[in-house]
């Protein structure tokens, strides 16, 4: 019984509480980046859905009820508390069910086509065994991860540790069939399997073939009396069977026989012709044969040697691999069997000791009690452009008592019998359109985790606002306290000014620009409409400013305007090809060198990257450093610098200035002048471009005016549908002008200097009415500036037509407003807080402007495109202000315990207390967003495709956070963490977690949430920077605070 009671007391513990908190975050964290590394179904089989991770999980909940007892929560003052405990209970019983009992699935359907089966979301083995007498088939599900043997790293260590501890990819049925034993056994696991075919003279003989389903080059090797099935077409080799494409070989000459008409091109001749149905023909080599959509060449005759499949470099290749083992009384065969998640897999057959097996892996298929028709696939498209804006299914239910048609679209769900039906995905051909339905059959889960989510999001804001509550009362101590003051921080302006003056100072150019151009008739022609690549209808002004900005880094040029330079490079382009503009990296000393370009050169010309041949200079480079998956900085430099000389080529070629609507394109794509001139479009407009053209060159600016006009309005007729207003337009013109938030950043640094005088000087003249009243000035012009801040946002908003934290740029310049939101909220009766709040607000700001960030306004992909965004993502970004205000607090107070000495100890003590307690509400309430936004994302996902829970990086570091601030704000109930130097030293290091969530996970790790495209942007030295001051000093506050305690200590004695 003692031993009992030991047990429970230490399961209710304090200390276990915070240690459940700390490897539960690890845990986590390690399975984010075990997953980038190796793939999904790794992360899942050696973290997520082990035994001892979920062990974790029900310790925490044996520890919420034992602390519910502990700490009396039932009473009525702590009624808030109580919910929050018993709304984690039911959210992890919801996830118990959801993952136990309910089941997740895919159903894909051809349009004009009805399906009543779904593919399960699990993969099984599946297999079939008979002896021509009787027969028996059974499954096993499998979750299998791939083998980090070779890995090196530090988690690649900790990856071969946990693949050793689950006891590898351990795979074994043992059966009988009427009394004969088998035993099928896994030898090898490869996902995203691509074939690797090795010659040799003495191998098996193999027919090549080449296909592009996934438009990609794949290269198949069929042996005999194998089949391969794509684009729902069989074609075989050396295998009689009706309905396939069949290739065989008679007499050393290889022979096709096909149950549909083929058509074929011969490559090298480009000659065509239509193979017969059921008429055997000989194959013609490196010829391209097609039926529908599907399109195959064999390039050469039968090869020998022999096939592997090692893990291809992307995902391309989406099939896995399973290498099995079957063995029966003395004979066994080794077998390689392929199947992915939600799709069922094709099955091989083999005979061993009369045994006939049949296995396969892959989904499930999972009988439904009705069916669904797809009647037709919907996909709208941005104007102009390929890029998709939504897409619907429109359906028809078919079930015994009822017939209804349905529209199924993102966040739009259909509901039947427990049943639910998501808009997932799809597939378009040019001869077939297919849609992909989530299917989720999860009502009792659903219903207890949403019923956790509302106990938890309404507990979390009564923590808010009940007066009871441990955030209620510390709002009343620090109600009690006088609003002290201090006197450094001169840190602040040391840590700043290294961002601020170590930038880049512009140099001259060498080629001065000699382009007179009327700044009136070029403001007037920047108000022209331009679609871009995206499908994005916007003011050439837009237009102009973003191409400066990715060919110079700069948004003017000289004494040129956006306005004079984007009109000048459409009437005079030539004259750009010697003019020095081009962008080049201070280190890239080889670019220079290739270009021939001294090395001091800031910019280059776009003739410097040709020779006198006309060769581009960097062709080989570029080659070179394309086909290379893990680039150097050199080669990604190169790639950088050719992008900006490319787009500055295609736009004085005139391909990016599509300004002219198409009047018979049905897609609303607009033309540029090149494209107009090359097809059918009416010959007037094309005049009327050239005459403009030759009038601003010859500064004929009225007659230019004139044309300008007609041009205007040309694109107003001809481009109705898809025109931006006048009042859009200029408000855009006004908004590229004045670049409220580039500026925001000075303005806000300024004034946190500002006041940051005045509180040091009020220090020694604490009566002075002229410093108070600068004060108050001085946070009256940062109210007037947040104005401004919360104005820049609604108009971005407006142009945009999405809420303004939609990507990397767009969700700092909201966490920027968030937090001085915050900042005055929470500083009301302290001024050095809001001054810290103020100098954070303008860093975050500066950080947005740095140049991996584009501050261009887009469009949303689908997914994206829904009011969930607005709630999920301004919400938890939101939570990133009072976590940012957290930091710098605790770093002042830190700060603090190195200035404090016996002298001026109470003085400082009485700041250290009004400090943290600021802390720990801004900390709370920047948990209980954080918690309320991440567990909205999860509704978010399930309302939009049936999961509300897919460990993606992004969800699983928001978790993370929350589990970091959790310990932070729960460390005054364990003994040996209590304190004021710890709480305020752990809240600095916290940050970290909200940088991973954030900055890390976002151009680190790859996942649904990711900005990153292609190479991840590299860790920014102000970030390491922070890091080692913050160690640097939380250990000599430390070590000052145990000496000054020691002291007290023996004073007293």
């Amino acid at each position: 019984m003692k031993l009992i009671n030991k047990v429970l007391s230490y399961i209710y513990s304090t200390k276990l509480m915070a240690s459940l908190f700390i490897l539960f975050g690890f845990c986590m964290g390690i399975a984010t980046f075990i997953e980038n590394e190796f793939h999904t179904n790794t992360a899942r089989s050696l973290i997520y859905t082990t035994w001892w991770f979920e062990l974790i999980i029900i310790l925490f909940v044996f520890n919420f009820i034992g602390n519910i007892q502990r700490y009396q929560l039932w009473k009525k003052e702590k009624l808030c508390t109580l919910m929050v405990h018993l709304a984690f209970i039911f959210i992890i019983i919801g996830a118990g069910i959801t993952r136990y009992i309910s089941y997740e699935a895919l159903m894909p359907i051809y349009e004009g086509e009805t399906s009543s089966s779904v593919f399960s979301e699990k993969s099984y083995l599946h297999v079939k065994v008979h002896n021509n007498q009787k027969e028996r088939s059974f499954k096993k599900e499998l979750l299998l991860s791939e083998n980090p043997k070779n890995s090196n790293g530090f988690i690649g260590k900790i990856t071969q540790f946990l693949f050793w501890l689950k006891g590898g990819n351990n795979v074994e049925i043992n059966s009988t069939l009427v009394q004969t034993p088998f035993k099928i056994s896994l030898l090898k696991y490869v996902p995203n399997a691509k074939a690797i075919f090795k010659k040799s003279p003495y191998g098996t003989p193999f027919l090549h073939l080449v296909e592009s389903s996934n438009n990609i080059r794949n290269d198949h090797y069929l042996k005999p009396g194998s089949s391969l099935n794509l684009q729902r077409t069989t074609i075989a080799f050396n295998l009689n069977k009706n309905g396939i494409i069949s290739i065989f070989e008679k007499e050393g000459t290889l022979f096709l026989k096909t149950h549909l008409p083929l058509h074929y091109t011969v490559m090298s001749s480009h000659e065509e012709g239509i193979v017969p149905p059921n008429t055997p023909q000989k194959l013609l080599l490196k010829t391209l044969y097609s039926v529908g959509n599907f399109q195959f060449v064999v390039p050469e005759a039968l090869i020998k040697g022999q096939k592997t499949f090692q893990k291809a470099a992307s995902n391309t290749y989406t099939e896995d691999m399973l290498l099995l083992k079957v063995s029966s009384g003395s004979e066994t065969k080794e077998v390689p069997v392929f199947g992915k998640t939600f799709f069922s897999g094709t099955p091989k057959s083999i005979i061993v000791n009369n045994l006939t097996f049949q296995l396969k892996y892959g989904a499930e298929q999972i009988k439904l009690p009705f069916s669904i028709k797809l009647n037709d696939f919907q996909l709208e498209r941005y104007p102009g452009s390929n890029s998709p804006k939504s897409y619907a299914s429109e359906l028809t239910l078919i079930d015994k008592d009822t017939t209804f048609d349905f529209r199924i679209f993102l966040n739009n769900v259909l509901d039947h019998k427990g049943f639910r039906f998501f808009q997932s995905s799809y597939d378009i051909s040019s001869t077939t359109e297919r849609t992909y339905l989530s299917v989720n059959k999860d009502r009792l889960g659903t219903f207890t985790t949403y019923l956790g989510y509302l106990l938890l999001f309404a507990s979390l804001i009564g923590l808010l606002i009940s007066p009871k509550t441990q955030f209620g009362k510390l709002r009343k101590r620090l109600k009690k306290l006088k609003v002290t003051n201090l006197l450094w921080i001169p840190f602040i302006i040391g840590t700043s000014s290294s961002s601020i003056w170590g930038q880049n100072m512009p140099v001259k150019n060498s080629v001065p620009l000699t382009i007179q151009l009327n700044l009136e008739h070029a403001t007037s022609f920047s108000q022209l409409v331009i679609q871009d690549s995206d499908g994005r209808m916007k003011p050439i002004h837009t237009f102009g400013s973003e191409l400066l900005r990715k060919i110079s880094k700069k948004d003017h040029f000289q004494k040129l305007t956006t306005s004079q330079v984007v009109l000048s490079i459409f009437t005079q382009p030539s004259l750009w090809y010697n003019i020095p503009i081009i962008y080049i990296k201070k280190e890239n000393t080889k670019v220079r060198d290739l270009l021939g370009i001294p090395h001091t050169q800031k910019y280059a010309q776009l003739n410097d990257f040709f020779n006198e041949q006309g060769n581009y200079k960097l062709l080989k480079e570029v080659e070179k450093a394309h086909k290379k998956k893990i680039k150097t900085k050199y080669e990604q430099s190169i790639l950088n610098v050719d992008g900006r000389a490319s787009l500055l080529f295609l736009a004085l070629r005139g391909d990016l200035f599509t300004l002219f609507p198409s009047q018979k394109n049905g897609n609303n794509t607009w033309h540029s002048l090149n494209n107009l001139m090359a097809s059918k479009e009416p010959l007037e407009i094309v005049e009327k471009v050239q005459a403009y053209q030759k009038a601003v060159n010859d500064t004929n600016y009225q007659k230019a005016s004139n044309l300008l006009a007609s041009l205007k309005e040309y694109q107003i007729i001809n481009g109705a549908n898809i025109m931006p207003s006048k009042k859009k337009i200029s408000l855009e013109i006004l908004y590229n002008t004045y670049d409220v938030f580039k500026n925001l950043f000075w303005q806000y640094l300024s004034t946190s200097f500002f006041l940051l005088i005045f509180l040091v000087l009020q220090l020694f003249k604490t009566t002075s009415k002229i410093i108070q009243f600068l004060i108050r000035t001085g946070k009256g012009i940062l109210f007037l500036l947040f104005l401004y801040h919360s104005l820049g946002l609604i108009v971005r908003w407006y142009i945009s037509e999405h809420a303004p934290w939609s990507n990397g740029y767009e969700s700092m310049i909201y966490v920027a407003w968030a937090t001085l939101l915050f900042g005055f909220l929470l500083g009301r009766k302290s001024t050095l807080t809001l001054t810290a709040t103020a100098f954070v607000t303008a860093n975050i700001l500066m950080i947005a402007h740095w140049n991996w960030m584009d501050p261009s306004i887009g469009n949303l992909v689908p997914v994206l495109n829904s009011y969930w965004l607005m709630i999920h993502v301004a919400i938890i970004v939101a939570s990133y202000g009072p976590f940012a205000i957290g930091m710098i607090l605790g770093t002042l107070t830190v700060l603090l315990y190195l200035i404090k000495t016996p002298k001026n100890d109470s003085k400082i003590s009485k700041q250290i207390t009004e400090l943290s307690i600021i802390n720990e509400l801004s900390l709370t309430l920047g948990l209980v967003l954080l918690t309320i936004g991440n567990f909205l994302g999860g509704m978010w996902a399930n309302e939009s495709w049936g999961r509300y829970w897919g460990w993606d990086p992004k969800e699983t570091w928001a978790l993370i956070s929350i589990m970091v601030y959790a310990f932070v704000l729960h460390m005054k109930f364990v003994p040996t963490l209590r304190g004021t130097l710890s709480f305020s030293i752990a809240s600095i290091f916290a940050f970290a977690s909200i940088l991973m969530t954030y900055l890390g996970v976002n151009h680190l790790l790859s996942g649904l949430h990711s900005y990153a495209a292609g190479h991840a942007a590299p860790i920014p030295t102000e970030i390491i920077c922070w890091l080692l001051f913050s160690i640097t000093i939380s250990l000599f506050a430390i070590l000052i605070n145990k000496k000054q305690t020691r002291v007290k200590k023996n004073e007293n004695i």
